[in-house]
């Protein structure tokens, strides 16, 4: 997607978030980071953002996203944000895009286990999130906006022969 739309929706001169002008410096060969913020705006809901080709991909949940197995959410695809958003907290005024309270609920790091254009299986180490995850496109054939956002089964590890 690019960070076009996510300028298109914003007045940096009235907002305080980042205008993606500027780049973090990131470590080479370091594990990508994700952020999941609490957005609390006309609609309350959390923002998945996953570190992905230099942008944070990013997904509203409507609904506080899972801790424990079995809890599905759905999480709708948004603009890509830019990198410096993932450190973003603070209060985007009334009258611009997305106004309301913007606070960081959890933050880490992730492996990519499997990715393709409408499944991504994820290693979380976050305070919250942690462990496997997956986000699966609902009708991928259309390659619409929504997705199921859920935990996996931790797989256990093998044990010892005669143990």
């Amino acid at each position: 997607m690019g960070l076009k739309r996510y300028a298109a929706k914003r007045d940096f001169r009235k907002t305080p978030e980042p205008s993606g002008l500027q780049t973090p410096h990131r470590s080479p060969g370091s594990r990508p980071l994700f952020v999941v913020h609490r957005h609390e705006a006309s609609h309350l809901h959390w923002d998945l953002r996953l570190e992905e080709e230099g942008v944070l991909r990013s997904w509203a949940i409507p609904k506080e996203p899972p801790i424990a197995e079995g809890v599905r959410r759905l999480a709708v695809q948004v603009e890509d944000h830019p990198l410096a958003y993932a450190s973003f907290e603070g209060t985007i005024p009334e009258g611009e895009y997305g106004a309301g309270t913007v606070e960081i609920w959890d933050r880490g790091t992730f492996g990519l286990v499997e990715s393709t254009s409408d499944k991504r299986v994820l290693d979380f180490a976050g305070t919250k999130l942690s462990g496997p995850y997956a986000l699966v496109r609902l009708k991928p054939e259309e390659k619409g906006r929504n997705w199921l956002f859920f935990k996996m089964k931790a797989k256990k590890p093998a044990g010892r022969d005669g143990a």
